[in-house]
């Protein structure tokens, strides 16, 4: 699966980089969570916990 961030929609809270941060971290640049491993999730196993803890929905895991 791959996690996709909705831009529009992430209010940079930064909890999916602290949850799975082999896969996402928070761009300071521009105040929003990007992906920085899109094959991580299959090796970290903590997407599925990023997706279910954002706050405003912003995370989905294509492929599912």
């Amino acid at each position: 699966m791959k996690p996709v961030i909705d831009q529009d929609t992430c209010i940079g809270c930064g909890g999916c980089a602290e949850i799975c941060p082999s896969v996402f971290q928070l761009n300071e640049e521009i105040e929003k969570a990007e992906v920085i491993d899109e094959g991580g999730c299959e090796i970290a196993g903590c997407c599925e916990a990023a997706e279910e803890n954002c706050p405003v929905s912003a995370i989905t895991l294509v492929g599912e």
